[in-house]
């Protein structure tokens, strides 16, 4: 007879090093503008999701998808002058 045994102890023993390190964190902060513009745009989507949208709904989602893309844009602007040797943009 085998004994089913639970891995409760071997996943709670190692959880301290499942943790993100300090360089993940600091990634996610800097991805955090674009996050959250995209959880606005969903947001501006789902409430048109069980009705006809209205004009002043169509100018949500419009704002809402300017200011993700625009979010991207500076993240990845950002993120390129950082990487290039030299301060060349």
């Amino acid at each position: 007879m085998s004994h089913i045994v639970t891995v409760q102890d071997a996943v709670t023993e190692f959880a301290e090093f499942v943790e993100p390190t300090d360089a993940e964190l600091d990634a996610i902060e800097q991805e955090m503008p674009v996050i959250l513009a995209d959880v606005d745009l969903l947001d501006a989507q789902i409430i048109t999701l069980d009705r006809t949208p209205t004009e002043l709904d169509a100018r949500r989602i419009r704002r809402a998808r300017r200011r993700a893309l625009a979010a991207r844009v500076a993240l990845v602007n950002r993120t390129a002058g950082a990487s290039l040797p030299g301060g060349a943009a």
